[in-house]
């Protein structure tokens, strides 16, 4: 409304106004059953208060009332504590209807609640105040203006000027200092996690530096020299190139550096690469330089151990090749894959090295281009890209994620054969890649994913690294076609997939605690003392975790409430620093971190987990655990399981996924 007088302007925000008030006083004086039928007419006022100015203030001034009214009744945003912060950010980002609407007045609840203007008995003043601050982080481009992503302006429609309205208003009410802060401990919270895909925290760490560096806005001291650290990580990190030259100017830069200044930058970016799990894109310049005109210092600008150095010096033809084909600016990250692939020494398992220069002259079948994106007029090209793709797989299994995608399955079967089993991994990305076709069996059934997609039921994912591009619409497709083998049968089919689908080591024994058709509990007591006396180093006679098991958890939301199933892998049980027996297990879904209610808090650092893994204390593990497998030979015989640890996770379990659900002794027919 840019060619509207302000006093147009006004009495158009005065207007809105009295038909929003009569609206929602309707609502107010309006059954629970028929609120449906009247919140929809104030969710279109309070969109078009939204996008006219002094309506978001407006709205504000009004949320108390709002709230009373029923706005939030029998909605997803009806209770506050279990909303997530991730989920509210992208909500703004790509909704464009009522639920848009919805998240913006949660939103100005938040504040009204952080400013102590309306009472919560799910939330604290500081806890709303944190939500928010994180949204606005994850959100940073909407609040101070910056340029739309495509998928931003289109998604939204006319909605993205209104979105951004709100996020400045509420960033006025949280503050600056806070919102950078939030932003700042939110990339370190991902980068602990070591993901594969680092797109995100490069874009907000971009954001960040856009905004400080614009001059245009007064930071925090102590904000600034957070930030600057990220920022340095990935446009700075050594002496060279720390007012962020360009590519071509660094490298022609390297051409006049004496020996000790060229030792100097191969420390500084192994030194910025190990401690944030961040790859420059000047990193792998000064890496080819190296390689061309002193080899020497590849070691140290990988920041390899001797372990590590060993395998290079073994294998050092393969490396050297992996680094020309594949390590470039835009594939940067693969040179931490490349590291952490030889500090495991991967390469020493026999099938790798030879499976590793098939990748390096892999022509890829054009479905496959379409996967990662482009073809091969593309630059770097897609068999470049999925090259790189596979150093990081190799080096960081558990650094694979599903995106934002119902694939958990297959993101959890490429972590465990990264893993177990990497020239398994290598002969599937070919297949996928070259062929177009992945086989699998079946309980002695040929499977063939090519004839699955010739019935349709392959799709492409866009949000994902490489490797998991090309292949989990093939494997997504035969995991399905598994399902569907198994849909007669009367029990959860993960029993008879899981073993075929990921491997061998995948325990033939099967303890589930939910009776498939009706959804009750079943002998909940047996399940909880069998995965003790499987798992517990304290009952199974000290035996580790050898190879990693597939196992599924009821996921809950903040206030213990069941949100729905989820597939992960059980990678270690061991003692934690403080002492205590933890569970750490590969949760694929990108985000770790969480919130799952009664205290039961998923730790992914400081509690000894390695890079990717996510961990708890051990009964509080088995409180969210519905399916596990075990090796029955293995099971240790007369586990004495104390009767208080087992009645422990049974009442945490009565009262959160279990709450709603029947008890059984055993399943119905047994």
């Amino acid at each position: 409304m840019p060619n509207e007088s302000a006093d147009e302007q006004q009495a158009l925000l005065e207007r809105l106004l009295g038909r929003f008030d009569n609206a929602c006083r309707r609502l107010a004086q309006t059954s629970s059953f028929a609120k449906f039928t009247h919140s929809t007419e104030v969710l279109e006022i309070a969109r078009r208060l939204l996008a006219v100015p002094g309506g978001v203030e407006a709205l504000y001034s009004r949320i108390g009332d709002l709230e009373a009214a029923g706005i939030f009744l029998g909605s997803d945003w009806e209770q506050p504590g279990s909303l997530q912060s991730a989920m509210a950010a992208t909500t703004l980002k790509l909704s464009s209807d009522g639920t848009l609407i919805l998240e913006c007045l949660s939103e100005l609840r938040f504040a009204a609640i952080m400013n102590r203007e309306i009472e919560s008995g799910e939330l604290s003043p500081e806890e709303a105040r944190q939500f928010l601050a994180r949204v606005l982080a994850l959100n940073l481009r909407l609040v101070f203006g910056g340029r739309l992503h495509e998928s931003e302006r289109l998604r939204p429609g006319r909605a993205a000027e209104l979105v951004q309205r709100h996020q400045r208003f509420v960033a006025t009410m949280v503050g600056l200092g806070e919102v950078l802060e939030e932003l700042i401990n939110e990339i370190w919270r991902m980068l602990a996690q070591r993901p594969i895909d680092v797109s995100d925290v490069t874009e907000m760490i971009t954001n960040v530096a856009v905004y400080l560096h614009s001059g245009e806005h007064e930071v925090p001291a102590v904000n600034a020299r957070g930030a600057e650290r990220l920022i340095s990580a990935l446009y700075g990190p050594t002496r060279g190139c720390q007012e962020d030259p360009g590519v071509e100017p660094y490298r022609e830069r390297l051409s006049g550096m004496d020996e000790q200044a060229l030792r100097n930058e191969a420390l500084g970016f192994s030194r910025s690469m190990h401690d944030t799990g961040l790859v420059s894109p000047y990193h792998p310049v000064f890496l080819r330089h190296a390689l061309e005109y002193a080899s020497d210092l590849v070691p140290a600008t990988l920041g390899l151990s001797s372990t590590g150095a060993e395998a290079l010096s073994c294998y050092t033809e393969l490396v050297h090749e992996l680094i020309r084909q594949a390590v470039w600016p835009e594939t940067a990250q693969a040179v931490y894959g490349l590291a952490e692939l030889l500090e495991r020494g991967v390469l020493y398992h026999g099938p790798v090295a030879p499976a590793l220069w098939r990748q390096v002259h892999l022509k890829l079948c054009p479905q496959a281009e379409a996967f990662l994106g482009g073809g091969s007029g593309t630059r770097p090209s897609p068999r470049t890209r999925l090259l790189a793709g596979v150093l990081n797989v190799l080096g960081q299994p558990r650094g694979i994620g599903q995106g934002d995608n119902p694939t958990c399955q297959a993101a959890r079967a490429l972590s465990m054969w990264s893993t177990n089993d990497p020239d398994y991994l290598l002969q599937v990305v070919a297949w996928a890649a070259r062929d177009n076709d992945v086989i699998n069996h079946f309980e002695g059934h040929r499977l063939s994913s090519a004839a699955l997609f010739d019935a349709g039921a392959l799709k492409s994912y866009h949000d994902v690294e490489p490797v998991s591009a090309v292949t989990v619409p093939h494997l997504d497709a035969i995991y399905m076609e598994m399902g569907r083998m198994c849909v007669a049968r009367n029990d959860d089919p993960h029993r008879w997939i899981n073993p075929e689908f990921h491997g061998w080591w995948v325990g033939r024994g099967f303890a589930i605690a939910v009776d498939v058709p009706t959804g009750a509990l079943v002998d909940m007591e047996r399940f909880i003392r069998r995965f003790h006396a499987c798992y517990h180093p304290l009952y199974n006679g000290n035996n580790p975790v050898i190879h990693p098991q597939p196992a599924g958890i009821a996921v809950t939301d903040a206030s213990g409430a069941f949100v729905g199933w989820h597939a992960i892998s059980v990678e270690r049980v061991t003692m934690d620093p403080e002492g205590q027996v933890r569970v750490y297990f590969f949760n694929p879904n990108n985000d770790s971190t969480q919130d799952w209610g009664q205290g039961v808090m998923v730790s992914t650092e400081g509690s000894g987990e390695r890079y990717g893994e996510s961990s708890l204390p051990f009964e509080q593990f088995v409180s969210r655990l519905y399916i596990f497998h075990y090796d029955p030979r293995e099971e240790a015989e007369d586990a004495q399981v104390p009767d208080e640890a087992v009645e422990r996770v049974m009442a945490m379990v009565r009262s959160s996924w279990g709450a709603k659900r029947q008890v059984l002794d055993s399943a119905p027919g047994q």
